[in-house]
């Protein structure tokens, strides 16, 4: 049961942004016109906390022409919690559909319309990227990821973090409050919830580009690191899922 005051058909497009201001006019100048036709509260909503380059000033300025950019700040600069904030912004609001993606450029708008479609039908449509743009070292983690989410979570999922994925509000809320605010890896764990719960799911083929512009924060070796560190926590995630307990973050 929805709660008073939710909007079903709102859609927030939701992005975190961090040192972007050779992609960002561009990115949401893509982004913005898909509100069009969406409920009138609708909203593009870009997370920059610690940017250091103008892609703060860059989008201040883009929200006179673009009234329904919203720009999220002090969520710390680091990619996990600026996602895990994010989704917590759409749910609180009261958004019916939450869709994400990235600052950077690699995906495209002209795949969304696709998802949009299949709204009804699912929980949470998922981007695949059977061809990727950034290079085989991601690519190769991608997999890795996937193999570990199997013989941890035993789901099967042909692409666990896309940044590309259109869910349900209340679906997210049901597994976003397990994770803690400052979770480095929010995609991987909602997807592998939505899988080991079996809420209604489908991937779609997308495409995948080269970084637009910039350089990328994350680089192979802060992967490595958080992919230690994600062994550890897949190992309580696990213990939790199995025992039925809600790890709830504050607020």
């Amino acid at each position: 049961m929805r709660r008073e005051g939710d909007r079903p058909e709102t859609l927030y497009i939701v992005m975190p942004a961090y040192n972007e201001e050779a992609n960002i006019r561009s990115v949401v100048e893509a982004w913005y016109p898909l509100l069009e036709g969406k409920a009138e509260d609708s909203r593009l909503v870009i997370a920059d906390s610690g940017s250091t380059d103008r892609t703060h000033a860059i989008l201040t300025e883009m929200q006179k022409s673009c009234p329904k950019l919203e720009i999220l700040e002090n969520t710390g600069k680091q990619h996990g919690p600026k996602v895990i904030s994010l989704y917590d912004h759409a749910i609180r609001r009261g958004a019916g559909y939450v869709f994400q993606t990235d600052s950077d450029g690699q995906t495209s708008p002209e795949e969304f319309p696709a998802f949009w479609e299949l709204r009804h039908r699912y929980d949470g449509v998922f981007g695949n990227r059977t061809v990727r743009g950034d290079g085989q070292s991601r690519a190769f983690v991608e997999k890795v990821v996937c193999l570990l989410v199997r013989l941890f979570f035993g789901v099967s999922v042909p692409d666990a973090n896309a940044p590309f994925r259109l869910m349900k509000t209340e679906t997210v809320k049901k597994y976003l409050y397990r994770l803690p605010a400052d979770y480095h890896i929010p995609n991987i764990m909602i997807t592998v919830y939505f899988a080991y719960f079996q809420e209604r799911a489908e991937f779609r083929t997308i495409t995948f580009r080269p970084r637009q512009g910039g350089v990328n924060s994350i680089d192979f070796v802060k992967i490595t690191k958080i992919g230690w560190k994600a062994l550890k926590d897949f190992l309580y995630f696990r213990k939790d899922m199995k025992s039925g307990r809600s790890a709830r973050r504050d607020g």
